[in-house]
């Protein structure tokens, strides 16, 4: 890939999210936004490896862009008038460069979230929501969504393009909900985000650890959801958890790529500007909600333990365990109940842990490698190394991701051998 491709691709990253949110608002639909957006990349990867990055490549796709609207406008102005339908869609004395413009002067952010609540309309369902928002909002191509989320790249086309369709036939428009329907489409937007973001920190399968693209775009969607819905309490929720998860990204692997677990990974590594981002969005969630919270709040606060204890050691698992209590009762997961499992492991013991991991719906994570792995960490804790090795060797036969697989096995390695000391 030459450089000026390269410059392409990284402006189109950054700047195709907008691009489209404009277009798509121009246009009213969001397959031709995305369609005339796609005729600027084109045109860019044309001329700047030959004429080299202009001064404001961003404008420049935009300006780009709007010329490829206008002339499509005016087409199919030239065509209504052929069939003798002019004005029934735009009126007779349309200037179609001054609409154009007029209409690409609004506020960049409020296109953004038009795209964003347009993308994740309940009507279509969460493998279509994940993959417009994707396409639409992050600037990512049919391969790299296809890779994300382990289908194949025909599969990942289709659900982008029948989610686009979706919103044609269902006629769909393009903007922001109404009051009455802002909270169930948030809802469905916030789920995206949590998905998206969840993705990108932890793969759930391949040969990479963490996906950090998707996990930086997912936290940039939260922040603009966030500020876009003050009132909210859980969207500014879902952004302290983000914010404050994200926070432990560099550490999460040493200087080989070796994935490192929170318990032995170096707090100084920690990034405090998102640690401090995540906490004032918590206490934006707690004012917001009036003393209520919700899950994504719940979690950020779990997730603020973590944050603000010096060390490991210092970790409050007492009140992480009371949290996940909440949390389980409220809104109740098998996830959630391993998880609870491990944090009362901590907090009482391994024998309480394991006592609540007897409870956990075995057959509805029966292919999730984490359920076998807490298990083998209660176990190592209570110091049942033969068990716990089992345990450990079970995760590893069950993840689909690379680096996760060497790091259970390494855990069941030294399971066994301290379980046997003398052994081989």
């Amino acid at each position: 890939m030459g450089a000026g491709t390269a410059a392409v691709e990284a402006v189109w990253r950054i700047e195709s999210g907008r691009l489209v949110a404009g277009l798509a608002r121009l246009t009213g639909d969001v397959g031709t936004a995305e369609e005339f957006a796609q005729d600027a990349l084109v045109a860019a990867l044309e001329q700047w490896p030959v004429t080299g990055v202009p001064p404001n490549p961003g404008g420049w796709l935009m300006t780009t862009a709007r010329n490829r609207a206008v002339d499509g406008f005016r087409r199919a102005a030239v065509h209504r008038r052929a069939v003798e339908t002019v004005g029934r869609a735009a009126p007779a004395s349309l200037d179609e460069r001054d609409a154009v413009d007029d209409a690409l002067d609004d506020p960049v952010g409020d296109d953004l979230l038009r795209l964003l609540f347009t993308a994740c309309h309940p009507a279509l369902n969460r493998e279509y929501r994940v993959a417009l928002t994707l396409r639409c909002l992050t600037g990512l191509r049919t391969d790299e969504i296809a890779r994300a989320f382990l289908v194949p790249e025909p599969v990942a086309g289709q659900r982008i393009s029948r989610a686009k369709k979706a919103l044609r036939d269902k006629g769909i428009r393009f903007e922001m909900p109404g009051p009455a329907e802002v909270t169930e489409r948030l809802a469905s937007v916030l789920e995206v985000i949590y998905l998206v973001f969840n993705e990108g920190y932890s793969a759930t399968a391949g040969d990479d650890w963490m996906r950090p693209e998707l996990s930086a775009e997912a936290l940039r969607l939260a922040r603009l959801t966030a500020v876009s819905v003050p009132d909210h309490p859980e969207a500014h929720g879902l952004a302290a958890l983000l914010e404050l998860t994200q926070s432990r990204a560099a550490a999460r692997h040493d200087a080989t790529g070796r994935p490192v677990l929170l318990q032995h990974q170096d707090r100084r590594r920690w990034d405090r500007l998102l640690v401090r981002r995540g906490l004032a969005a918590l206490v934006r969630a707690r004012d917001a909600g009036g003393g209520t919270v919700g899950p994504y709040t719940l979690q950020a606060a779990i997730a603020a333990c973590h944050a603000t204890a010096p060390t490991a050691a210092d970790t409050d698992w007492v009140q992480i365990a009371g949290l996940y209590d909440v949390l389980a009762t409220a809104w109740p997961s098998p996830v959630v109940a391993l998880n609870r499992a491990m944090a009362h492991g901590h907090a009482a013991g391994p024998a309480a842990g394991l006592a609540l991991l007897d409870a956990v719906d075995v057959e509805a994570l029966a292919r999730y490698p984490q359920l076998p792995a807490v298990r083998g960490e209660l176990l190592a804790m209570a110091g049942e190394h033969a068990a716990a090795a089992a345990g450990f060797a079970e995760a590893a036969a069950l993840t689909r991701n690379g680096p996760e697989r060497a790091l259970f096995t390494e855990r069941a390695d030294r399971a066994r051998a301290a379980a046997d000391p003398m052994g081989p």
